[in-house]
């Protein structure tokens, strides 16, 4: 079939929310994607973070194959064995005391939204309890993520939200200061803001941040979905900043594709939950926790984090070339294999010339920034390669 007729089946039975782009990807190997055509493109943007061991990945690959020949699906009335490994395995790399298993990011950020109610609540706090997030956050597209997302566009079209959320700047400690009442009973961000054009938090900002969490007996809930699972150079980016959250939330590579989430949380927020109080339907069924678990293991034994501090420096001094060399690009942000170019116009003519024209993968992070998000595994020469494609995109725009 023409990759037109994909393209006009697709536009016939979707829902249109995505501006997609004309191509059509059938199949990838390593760092690389292929299209229906079988041309080959260069995918530094993982599908938005998820890939983090890249396409095709072998372990990955046998494990799936045989929990396919074991057990699909379990109801939660029962254990299963690969998510009590994949638990285990996940709070030894976090340090954190309790897990639960998700379909999505989104779902996870739901579960710490009502481990910070359930807080409030046992502590006998007055119903109106408050949270307070921070602006140019993105925290996913379900209402209560969408209500401590602090984006005005993504909001508006499906008020009112959920009540009692305030919103302060990141990296702003004033800022959070000035919003904090005897009702706040937790504070929620990302430690890296994707969306919001990758910007990291200060350790100034965010040890100040659980220094008001701690005094007031309120819950510090950090958002890892884009930032954790290695991407910053630390399992967690939480972990460079000498903090520990009392909640957070992991997803996107955490199933290397597979849809999987978690939130994890430790100390009081550990026994917020009681029997009754969540659950879910398909989480931490054995296929998606099979593939959580091989991705922890395959995450160790290859030394992936110690990988990305590697090759994350080397991208770092590479996409500094461009802000020397370019007028039209004026910042460069970031840590690890999660960074940004900000350019002085939208973005979209450069990320489209570079998938069309170069056969380069690249996403954006709002309008004018760039964001570099490749699989974790890939080398300097791959490096090399997105920048000789991303010169030739921009000069040709």
């Amino acid at each position: 079939m023409e990759k037109q007729q994909y393209i006009d089946r697709a536009e016939q039975a979707f829902y249109k929310v995505y501006n997609r782009f004309p191509v059509v990807f059938d199949h990838g190997e390593g760092v690389c994607l292929y299209d229906t055509d079988g041309q080959e493109y260069l995918d530094f943007g993982a599908g938005i973070a998820v890939m983090g061991l890249g396409y095709g990945c072998q372990e990955l690959k046998e494990t799936l194959k045989g929990q396919v020949d074991k057990l699909f699906h379990v109801s939660n009335l029962f254990y299963n064995v690969p998510s009590i490994e994949a638990g285990e395995k996940l709070l030894k790399a976090s340090g954190m005391e309790k897990v639960f298993f998700t379909n999505s990011g989104a779902e996870a950020i739901e579960g710490l939204l009502k481990i910070a109610k359930r807080h409030a609540f046992d502590k006998g706090m007055a119903p109106d309890y408050e949270i307070i997030a921070m602006r140019h956050s993105f925290h996913g597209r379900t209402l209560g993520a969408l209500s401590v997302t602090g984006n005005d566009h993504y909001q508006e079209p499906f008020a009112p939200l959920i009540p009692g959320i305030r919103f302060a700047m990141f990296n702003d400690l004033d800022s959070v200061k000035a919003v904090w009442s005897e009702k706040t009973c937790a504070v929620i961000m990302e430690t890296i803001q994707g969306e919001g054009g990758i910007y990291p938090a200060t350790e100034e900002f965010l040890k100040g941040v659980q220094s008001l969490c701690d005094e007031h007996d309120a819950l510090l809930l950090l958002d890892e979905i884009q930032c954790g699972m290695g991407r910053s150079g630390h399992m967690f980016a939480w972990q460079g900043y000498g903090v520990k959250p009392d909640g957070m939330s992991v997803a996107k590579a955490l199933g290397n594709g597979v849809p999987i989430g978690a939130f994890l949380a430790s100390g009081k927020a550990a026994s917020a939950i009681v029997p009754g109080d969540h659950g879910t339907t398909y989480g931490g069924n054995p296929f998606v926790c099979a593939a959580a678990s091989k991705v922890l293991d395959v995450f160790e034994e290859k030394k992936i984090v110690e990988h990305v501090r590697e090759t994350g420096d080397y991208l770092w001094t590479r996409l500094d070339e461009f802000v020397e060399k370019y007028d039209c690009v004026q910042a460069h942000r970031g840590i690890g294999l999660i960074q940004g170019l900000e350019f002085t116009k939208p973005v979209a003519p450069v990320v489209a010339n570079a998938l069309l024209e170069q056969k380069l993968v690249l996403i954006s992070a709002g309008s004018n920034v760039i964001r570099f998000v490749p699989p974790l595994v890939i080398e300097k020469t791959d490096v090399d390669e997105m920048v000789r494609r991303l010169k030739a995109a921009i000069e040709a725009v």
